[in-house]
């Protein structure tokens, strides 16, 4: 029973969620977040919220950005390594831009401090 709670949301769900990023779905994916058994859900859809935004024709580099610079910061510190782990799986152009926000937010850096 648990194994489906957790399948919930799927990964498209979460990855349009992430397209859209709205206040509303800011709130969902927060919520989201705060379950550490639902890790898994909104990595996945991060990588195919990625994958589309790699695949489609016109890319939006400045709202990739912002969707990494967002992460980063609300995103608690179990996750903050396996975002940049995702960040850089690939060299594509959109995976940068999400790269870029993702770092320029330091969200690595707070969640584990230089000794």
């Amino acid at each position: 029973m648990s194994a489906d709670l957790a399948a919930f949301p799927d990964r498209q769900t979460v990855a349009d969620k992430l397209a859209a990023l709205g206040e509303a779905d800011q709130a969902y994916l927060r919520l989201l977040m705060e379950n550490a058994k639902q890790d898994e859900n909104l990595l996945e859809g991060l990588a195919l919220h990625l994958d589309r935004a790699a695949d489609a024709r016109f890319l939006n580099a400045l709202k990739l950005e912002k969707l990494g610079e967002w992460l980063g910061t609300v995103a608690p510190a179990r996750l903050q390594v396996r975002l940049t782990e995702t960040a850089r799986s690939s060299q594509h152009a959109a995976y940068a831009a999400f790269r870029a926000g993702l770092t320029r937010c330091g969200g690595l850096e707070r969640a584990y401090p230089k000794a």
